[in-house]
């Protein structure tokens, strides 16, 4: 039987991308999902395609701490109490310094950091009393260090990872698990503009299944694809003025590579 059997498994952004697939995923291995979203079509469209497993939605901002907190409850109220919260609510977009724009860098920042933050609050108080439960952050290898046209967004998933972090140590002795997620490109809706060329993406579904894989192990950290991951990480621990470099030459070489597409 799968690990993942009659747990009750919250997801947001469960109605495109990786969350999505993730929802799938887990009704497939007898998991109730709950799917929390903005858009109503794509949590309508998943409900149709898990018609007859058990599957609640719920529309809702995860900005809004109000919001994320009764939507949360609504699908416990249906489902159950959370056995797992995987936050995969998340924007993307180019920041370039050139046209620095505070409005744009906190909606990225409210959206992926704090939209996490909120997602917990509503699934935590539950877990601990419970003593038992894991939290699961969708972060992304572009957390390894700030990169050209990538600040806001680099930043925010920089800032999941400290937070996570953090948590893995402190609610250990709660039973509750903390898996931080480190993916590259993944092909979803929201990479679908940037133009990349297909070998420089990885499909949502085996994307999804390394995901899954880290979290039935309870394993506190993944990254992927291994060789990208060990790149960036790289750039982390090399002198400023050569990473600095390198980090430029990707970027010129992701540039090309879009233009190619």
């Amino acid at each position: 039987m799968s690990a993942f059997h009659d747990r009750v498994a919250v997801i947001t952004g469960g109605g495109s991308g990786i969350g999505r697939q993730l929802a799938l995923l887990l009704a497939g291995e007898g998991a109730r999902v709950g799917a929390l979203d903005l858009q109503p079509a794509g949590l309508e469209a998943l409900a149709a395609e898990l018609k007859g497993r058990p599957v609640a939605t719920a529309v809702a901002d995860v900005t809004d701490l109000a919001a994320t907190r009764q939507a949360v409850s609504r699908l416990e109220g249906q489902l159950g109490p959370p056995d797992l919260l995987i936050a995969c609510a998340g924007v993307g977009c180019g920041t370039p310094a050139e046209s620095f724009n505070a409005e744009e860098i906190n909606a990225v920042l409210r959206v992926n950091l704090l939209g996490v933050v909120n997602a917990i609050d509503a699934v935590l108080a539950g877990m601990r009393q419970r003593r038992r439960g894991h939290l699961v952050g969708l972060s992304s290898l572009a957390s390894y260090r700030g990169l050209p046209l990538m600040g806001a967004y680099c930043a925010s998933k920089a800032g999941v990872n400290a937070l996570f972090d953090s948590l893995r140590l402190e609610l250990r002795p709660f039973g509750v698990a903390v898996t931080t997620v480190c993916p590259g490109w993944v092909r979803t809706p929201m990479t679908a503009p940037l133009g990349l060329p297909e070998r420089a993406t990885m499909p949502v579904e085996s994307a999804c299944r390394v995901i899954l894989e880290a979290v039935r192990r309870r394993r506190p950290f993944v990254a992927f694809p291994p060789r990208l991951a060990w790149q960036l990480r790289l750039l982390r621990y090399l002198p400023r003025p050569l990473s600095d470099w390198l980090a430029s030459r990707q970027m010129e070489r992701a540039k090309k590579l879009m233009g190619a597409s």
